[in-house]
């Protein structure tokens, strides 16, 4: 028993390491990549404050806050989506597809309409409709006592609806629906230090919690009756990891967009790596969502460059078919939920 844990927490750490590793090489090839190639020693020097010119303000103005965005971003969402597959206990669930994105993205809508781009009231914007669509869908499932298939189902027809009022105001205001082009497809484009830092902070600090929070997360998981014979309050913790969730998905689709498919692909594929334990899954996530997205937003820059493919679409293309595939593994979904 004892070997085995040890070989588990072994496996663990070359995991994270190499998952770090292989996530700071492809951060370094953001910086450097793009119309204008900078080399790592000129990357080191401009970082060091040795070098001077035009290489410097693209790495710092315009590669730098990019990249930082999109490492937060896919963390974020990552992690979001791991947390609330475990407490809809539904490996289909997403910020993406059940509707959380799309209410983060309904408050920055309407945080647009009133004139308000940037600052921490976005941030709280994004997070308040984020945090109402998880609760309507928690509230959903536990009234109406919904299979998780049909809890999804019931996710994708919100994020409609959520998608039609963006669309009514887009519609209406003209000013706003060129605001919000760039953000209903999902990019790192528009990025700036001053979009980024309040987003920033929310989603540090939510990761931070849930890091320190696995063990609750795990027995939330186990179901109520499970949870309260081991002591544990359900409905306190399960109101806070979906606060967390979506302060999270609300944090980063507020400089992000709309951005799809990262919080159901990348808990997917680690918990085929690492398992369901929560102190293990958070940050394989976290650290794999990260270079995932940064990976796709670099490739979005360079596949067609010099022109760019917003990286919203690129995710599209490859989520779809992945959600499909998980679609077919549930064996026909209601015969097994």
């Amino acid at each position: 028993m004892e070997k085995a844990f040890g070989a588990g927490r072994r496996r663990f750490r070359c995991l994270l390491w190499g998952g770090l590793g292989v996530c700071g090489a492809i951060a370094v090839l953001s910086l450097c990549l793009g119309n204008i190639v900078l080399a790592p020693k000129e990357l080191f020097d401009i970082l060091v404050g040795r070098s001077q010119g035009v290489g410097r303000s693209i790495l710092l103005y315009a590669r730098l806050p990019r990249t930082l965005g999109a490492l937060l971003a896919g963390a974020a969402l990552s992690v979001s989506g791991a947390v609330l597959q475990n407490i809809l206990a539904n490996k289909l669930a997403s910020p993406g597809i059940i509707g959380v994105n799309a209410g983060a993205g309904l408050g920055v809508t309407v945080c647009c309409a009133l004139g308000i781009l940037s600052g921490i009231r976005v941030s709280l914007a994004a997070f308040g409709g984020s945090l109402a669509t998880v609760l309507i869908i928690f509230f959903f499932s536990r009234r109406t006592g919904a299979s998780k298939t049909t809890v999804i189902l019931g996710g994708v027809a919100l994020n409609s609806i959520l998608n039609a009022i963006c669309e009514s105001i887009t519609v209406l205001d003209t000013d706003v629906a060129m605001l919000s082009i760039d953000f209903r497809v999902g990019g790192f484009s528009s990025v700036s230090y001053l979009r980024l830092a309040p987003a920033a902070g929310i989603i540090l600090l939510a990761l931070a919690a849930l890091f320190t929070l696995c063990n609750e997360l795990d027995v939330a998981g186990l179901g109520d009756e499970a949870a309260r014979g081991v002591g544990l309050d359900v409905g306190k913790y399960r109101m806070i990891f979906l606060a967390l969730a979506a302060l999270l998905a609300g944090a980063a689709v507020s400089f992000a967009g709309l951005l799809g498919f990262v919080g159901l692909i990348v808990p997917h594929f680690v918990r085929r790596l690492t398992g369901n334990e929560s102190g293990r899954l958070l940050p394989l996530c976290a650290v794999s969502g990260a270079g995932f997205v940064t990976l796709c937003d670099t490739g979005s820059r360079l596949i067609f460059a010099p022109y760019e493919l917003p990286v919203g679409i690129l995710m599209s293309v490859i989520g779809g078919p992945v959600f499909l595939y998980l679609l077919m593994r549930q064996k026909g979904g209601h015969r097994n939920n």
